[in-house]
């Protein structure tokens, strides 16, 4: 029978004379000529994930010579409900729906021909015109004998059916098969009628009484019933004879030892005497050419150094990783909340593997203690919610438990915010304190209200309250809370005030600095020795933010090596260096803060971000409108690294977390650059296009050795995870040293040039000097200029007399000779 099929007289009307314009197929000609797509289609642009979840990858999947891909419609369909609007099939939603058939074709445009990289077949009649394409040519007579060759096929029909015949296959079915060979056995248990209805009572038991804390329940084989084993199949394989051996010292039971012992020492004459002997100075001899050539050896070559670590350090040969690409890992939009809002800050949870995003103004405290559970189980992908959580469950949404009042906090929006270190705490003037509860309970923020303020969230020390005041108290109703907000922080709704605020006064002139970003110093790595305040992991399991208070101001410690210098950028382009303490006035008594250590102004536009490197925490990254600056702390002359103007606007700056020699560079356009300062310092390694709009934040996390994530928002208000290749997050063994030592050098770079300006200012004001004294010196009269004329010929001639009677008694001048010259 054979498996071709009559074609219809549509298709044969193909073949004839529109052959070219009825086949569906275009060609590179026609696509070069006319870029308009024909309606039978639909270019699409299909990103990198959804590339792999149809299997459609370009160039491994789908290349030129294979580019066509079957796509299944409820496939599709399922992903439009899945992705909404994230989707790359959500603008042909309704031509997909109503396509007929259940299979789509999908064409690899590797030419570009309509524009993007494929196109989407929206009719039946186009899709089987490409998968079997009529011959190319117009040769009417091979067309015409096709046609009579369609005309002789045979129509296939349906096979007809018929009987059964046996030929000894439901005997080895019935052999095979296991057959009842008696009735079942039924058992009926039941308990004691004396026990049915009586109380249970049950009692602890100290895990100490069974061994190592439990009931152990082993198996046991019953002798009253066995199996009898009537057919086993075995598989022997031969192999060579094995043999057993070892040596050395025989392995015996492990013990605890311990031995004690003293270093015997040589006395004053022992030692003299060996060093004065002559076997000292003989071995001395012998190996001294040995030891030269081993200590050249050292110096030359690391012999501790792991080859094979080394040896695939800088490429991913070994391991075949050679991604260098940001890949989408997920994206994030709320279409009802965040939908176009501008996501103006995002932080990592430190212990939940959840990206937490921030879109407000004011300072607001939100507590979602009540919903960590839920976020715990979502870090497996949803593997683990699935018998706990309802597949249409709403997601929950989480009011804020306080606000700040408005007559208390800043006069402008605030631009940036921060937690203080868990290891330390401030008092009312500023001064690092030690932290026994080891919570994080103070925080920092900014605005450009001129003012920096520092918050606690603990409510003030009970102060002793009368009995009136208690009773009155304790009468008091307690009030509603339809909502079930928690009552830990109740005490700051309203009013939530900063106990600390910070002016920043201009240096030499009136008015006040404008701070729109901040940078602390990470404390904790200063603190090597003593000062550090201990981690309290023993702490009780109840105690929390509601067992907290401000402690008084006697019973604190002093902490002498946290730094309290913070860097501030502004409005105008100026990096502000400042100190948070307080100042007591002794006229007035009132707190005032101090002036700032001292400015530095590079940027022409507001400074976006101030980031220290995770790595070297003097390097302080700064980036503006055009440009970004590299700094160190303590160098007040300038940036160690400052980057061209950029036509792009930039807009946020962030470190990696695993190498020191690179970070992340935001953009106006959607874009991200990386730059990698052991490539180039001139120009970013590479960029990448990542949002449709601009680029307001960026945040790394580690989730494992294997896996980074950059999490990138935008104005638009979308939050997209990215993975970090191998290449960003792999960092060799010397990588931190040379970006040290390369951080020294332009610092050397900046002394030198700086020594060299300041001397040629000298010069320049030491030639202006005397350039005004010939000036301002009177002229010298005619006849003091023939005086001193005359005696210089007096002097010459003195000379030449000289120059005759040394000439003369050495005999190398005769009287002849001197006549002449007379």
């Amino acid at each position: 029978m054979s498996s071709r099929r009559p074609k219809s007289k549509e298709a044969r009307k193909i073949k004839g004379k529109d052959k070219k314009k009825e086949n569906n197929v275009p060609t590179a000609d026609e696509g070069a000529s006319e870029p308009d797509h024909p309606d039978y289609i639909f270019p699409l642009v299909l990103t990198s994930a959804t590339q792999e979840l149809f299997g459609c990858r370009a160039d491994e999947d789908l290349t030129g010579e294979n580019p066509y891909k079957l796509l299944k419609k409820e496939d599709i369909i399922q992903d439009m409900k899945t992705r909404a609007s994230v989707s790359d099939f959500s603008p042909i939603k309704q031509l997909v729906l109503d396509y007929p058939e259940d299979e789509l074709l999908l064409v690899f445009d590797r030419d570009f021909i309509y524009g993007q990289s494929f196109y989407l077949v929206l009719t039946v009649e186009a899709k089987e015109n490409i998968l079997k394409p009529s011959v190319q040519g117009d040769d009417e007579e091979q067309i015409k004998h096709e046609e009579e060759e369609e005309e002789e096929m045979i129509i296939p029909k349906t096979p007809e059916s018929h009987p059964w015949i046996s030929l000894g296959s439901e005997q080895e079915i019935e052999e095979e098969s296991v057959t009842e060979s008696r009735p079942r056995l039924r058992y009926k248990i039941s308990p004691l009628l004396r026990r049915c209805g009586a109380p249970v009572c049950f009692s602890d038991r100290s895990a100490l009484d069974g061994k190592e804390g439990f009931v152990e329940c082993p198996s046991y084989q019953d002798k009253s019933f066995s199996i009898r084993e009537m057919e086993r199949h075995t598989a022997i394989q031969a192999s060579s004879d094995t043999k057993h051996s070892s040596t050395q010292t025989l392995w015996k039971y492990p013990r605890n030892m311990w031995t004690q012992y003293e270093s015997r020492e040589f006395g004053p004459e022992e030692k003299e005497n060996h060093l004065r002997s002559e076997n000292l100075k003989n071995f001395i001899t012998s190996v001294l050419i040995r030891f030269e050539i081993s200590l050249q050896q050292n110096h030359i070559t690391d012999v501790f150094c792991d080859d094979w670590t080394a040896l695939c350090e800088e490429d991913g040969a070994l391991t075949g990783k050679t991604e260098t690409q940001l890949k989408e890992y997920q994206s994030f939009m709320d279409l009802h909340f965040s939908k176009e809002k501008t996501i103006s800050h995002i932080h990592w949870h430190p212990t939940i593997s959840v990206s937490m995003c921030i879109i407000c103004d004011m300072v607001v405290l939100w507590d979602i203690s009540a919903h960590v559970e839920r976020l715990q189980d979502t870090r497996s992908g949803g593997k683990n919610i699935s018998s706990k959580l309802d597949k249409n469950s709403v997601t929950p949404v989480v009011r804020y438990c306080a606000v700040s009042g408005i007559e208390n906090g800043h006069k402008a929006p605030i631009t940036d915010i921060q937690w203080l270190s868990e290891t330390f705490e401030l008092s009312k003037l500023g001064i690092p304190v030690e932290n026994p509860s080891g919570i994080s309970v103070q925080l920092v923020t900014c605005a450009p209200d001129c003012c920096v303020l520092f918050w606690d969230l603990r409510p003030p020390r009970v102060v002793s309250q009368s009995l009136t005041d208690v009773k009155q108290k304790s009468e008091e109703k307690p009030l509603e809370n339809p909502h079930g907000i928690p009552n830990t922080f109740k005490h700051l709704n309203l009013a939530w005030k900063p106990f600390i605020r910070v002016s920043l006064p201009k240096i030499g002139s009136s008015g006040e600095y404008s701070p729109l970003k901040f940078s602390l110093r990470d404390n904790t790595v200063d603190c090597p020795t003593g000062d550090r305040p201990p981690q309290n992991a023993d702490r009780e399991e109840g105690c929390g933010f509601a067992q907290l208070r401000v402690p008084s101001a006697k019973q604190q410690k002093p902490l002498e090596n946290i730094s309290t210098k913070l860097y501030v950028g502004t409005e105008d382009g100026e990096l502000v260096y400042t100190d948070w303490k307080m100042d007591k006035d002794n006229d007035s008594g009132r707190l005032l803060s101090t002036k700032p250590i001292h400015r530095l102004l590079v940027h022409d536009t507001l400074v976006n971000t101030v980031s220290r490197s995770p790595f070297f925490r003097d390097i302080i990254l700064t980036v503006s409108s055009f440009s970004f600056a590299i700094w160190k702390e303590g160098v007040t002359s300038g940036p160690i690294l400052m980057s061209a103007c950029s036509k792009m606007l930039r807009t946020v700056g962030h470190w990696s977390l695993s190498r020191p020699a690179v970070f992340f560079i935001g953009k106006e356009d959607g874009s991200i650059e990386v730059w990698d300062l052991l490539q180039n310092s001139h120009e970013p390694s590479q960029s990448q296009n990542i949002s449709s709009a601009a680029v307001t934040c960026i945040s790394t996390s580690s989730i494992s050795s294997k896996q980074h994530l950059l999490a990138v928002s935008d104005r638009l208000g979308t939050l997209h995870i990215l993975q970090i290749p191998w290449t960003l997050r792999r960092s060799s063994n010397s990588e931190r040293q040379i970006v040290k030592k390369y951080f020294e050098k332009e610092e050397e770079r900046l002394e030198y040039f700086e020594k060299r300006q300041i001397k040629h200012e000298k010069e320049k004001k030491e030639m202006e000097a005397e350039q005004q004294r010939k000036k301002t010196e009177p002229a010298m009269p005619l006849k003091q200029e023939e005086e001193l004329e005359a005696e210089a010929l007096k002097e010459y001639q003195q000379f030449l007399d000289l120059e005759k009677v040394i000439l003369k008694n050495m005999g190398l001048l005769t009287e002849t000779e001197d006549r002449s010259d007379l």
